[in-house]
């Protein structure tokens, strides 16, 4: 695999390495939501929720609806939300190592 591609799939695992946009993901897994609702479900702070939203925006893991004065933010597509169902079918198979695991590489 060519080096390009790598750096590609880096960058949009970097959309799920956070807790924060793991939380978000979640919370509009299922549904739409307003930034709004969101901070209220993960029980966030606005300015912080909001660039976490941004990233995600902007390496193509959610889009953003406008109506109104709200923007209401969802998973991509149905690829996003199978990779996120994925991630807790891997965990489920993995948990005890990774609860173990001690080893962080940046």
């Amino acid at each position: 695999m060519k080096n390009s591609n790598i750096d590609m799939k880096v960058k949009l695992i970097h959309g799920f390495s956070n807790k924060t946009r793991i939380q978000i993901l979640e919370s509009i897994k299922d549904q739409e939501k307003t930034v709004s609702q969101i901070v209220e479900e993960i029980n966030g702070n606005q300015s912080n929720i909001s660039q976490h939203l941004a990233c995600l925006k902007g390496c193509g893991i959610i889009v953003g609806r406008n109506e109104g004065k709200y923007c209401y933010y969802s998973l991509r597509n149905q690829h996003i939300r199978d990779l996120l169902t994925m991630f807790d079918v891997v965990l489920e198979d993995v948990q005890n190592d990774v609860a173990c695991c001690e080893r962080h590489i940046d």
